[in-house]
């Protein structure tokens, strides 16, 4: 090594400068073989799609953001307002947000739903709560409501409610939540602000999570220093949750969140502050954990699914993302948690990406998040 590089590399470890735990993509290449992807319309008249959850049947139920869930049968018929949703406040990007089912649905007919909750006086926060659906299409109802979660402190405003839901294979459940744009408490482990949690489907607090028993921490955290993430997933192989969250200018990361680490925000960030200013510690610090791939310029991610299905075999164990901003799907080939390829799907569409899911047929199906609004299939070809 020659001596200037030498000194410069002392020079900066004299300065305390950070280094990231591991290289850090973006921009991954074309996959050497594109399949490109089309768009076939399933169903449609839906006010701001939000979350999708295919029954056992290949039914679906779809949640609506202004307050509205819709049972839609495996033909494509879309219901009246199932009876017995929650009040949301329906205020910015808040209101009926993501729907998940048990992993012991056909056993117990439970459904989960994340929402906007109107709290007083003007506040609002994330909430989770728990139903049993009885009956199908238009005769659905949603039973026998239970409170299981609760983001504490409540909030005024309408920004970063996170809110996907994603159940691990010991059926405990992942409930990821913004900083609602407040930023800073994102690293207070007193407040749900900027947190994946992780419960028990009743609500109870896993004995195992990081940091339970800590006095003034929030037992049901179980990572932190997060923007708003609302995509997740666990991983049909490793039973890891993965997540993508929002950036400010740049940044989106795709994180796999490991039990009490911090993963930066606001401290450190591969974007910007919308306002062009750069964070203290630019992209890295220690103790804060490196995303394994992150978008500059932000693509706004929303929705995520591991596919896993036999129908698309060429798309087997990649990983698709939506995005709000570009109006695409990206399509990640991966080599374990490196990303080895990314390749833009639907460019052409020009709909907002809001949620993707497979359903029971080994289909790949995505929510379109518009006042006029559709459940759509992808599939290969162009």
């Amino acid at each position: 090594m020659h001596r200037p590089v030498i000194v410069a590399l002392v020079l900066l470890l004299i300065a305390g400068a950070a280094w990231p735990a591991r290289a850090v993509q973006t921009d991954a290449p074309r996959p050497a073989s594109s399949t490109g992807g089309r768009a076939e319309e399933f169903a449609s008249r839906l006010v701001h799609p939000w979350g999708l959850a295919f029954l056992p049947s290949g039914d679906l139920l779809v949640t609506e953001r202004p307050g509205r869930v819709r049972y839609i049968s495996r033909e494509g018929d879309v219901s009246s307002p199932v009876e017995g949703a929650p009040k949301v406040a329906a205020v910015g990007q808040g209101g009926m947000l993501d729907i998940a089912l048990s992993p012991e649905f056909e056993r117990n007919r439970q459904v989960f739903i994340s929402f906007a909750e109107p709290r007083s006086p003007g506040e609002n926060g994330t909430t989770v709560a728990r139903y049993r659906l009885e009956g199908t299409g238009d005769a659905a109802r949603l039973m026998d409501e239970t409170i299981v979660f609760r983001m504490m402190p409540s909030h005024s405003g309408g920004y970063h409610f996170g809110s996907r839901l994603a159940f691990a294979p010991d059926g405990r459940l992942f409930v990821t939540l913004g900083e609602r744009n407040a930023q800073e408490p994102a690293q207070d482990l007193g407040s749900h602000f900027g947190k994946v949690v992780r419960i028990n489907p009743d609500g109870s607090v896993p004995g195992d999570n990081p940091f339970v028993g800590r006095a003034g921490v929030k037992a049901d955290i179980w990572s932190y220093g997060h923007r708003n993430p609302q995509a997740a997933a666990v991983h049909p192989d490793t039973g890891k949750l993965w997540i993508v969250e929002h950036g400010a200018k740049g940044g989106d990361e795709i994180n796999i969140p490991a039990a009490g680490k911090n993963y930066g925000w606001p401290v450190i960030s591969y974007g910007t502050h919308y306002s062009g200013r750069r964070f203290p510690s630019g992209s890295s610090k220690p103790g804060m954990e490196q995303p394994i791939y992150y978008w500059d310029p932000s693509i706004a991610p929303s929705g995520m699914a591991f596919y896993t299905g036999d129908k698309h075999s060429a798309w087997r164990g990649n990983l698709f993302v939506g995005a709000l901003k570009f109006r695409q799907i990206h399509r990640l080939v991966l080599d374990g948690e490196t990303i080895i390829a990314e390749e833009i799907l639907l460019d052409a569409l020009d709909q907002r990406i809001r949620a993707i899911a497979q359903s029971p047929d080994g289909g790949l199906y995505f929510l379109t998040d518009s006042p006029r609004g559709k459940v759509m299939r992808l599939v290969p070809g162009r």
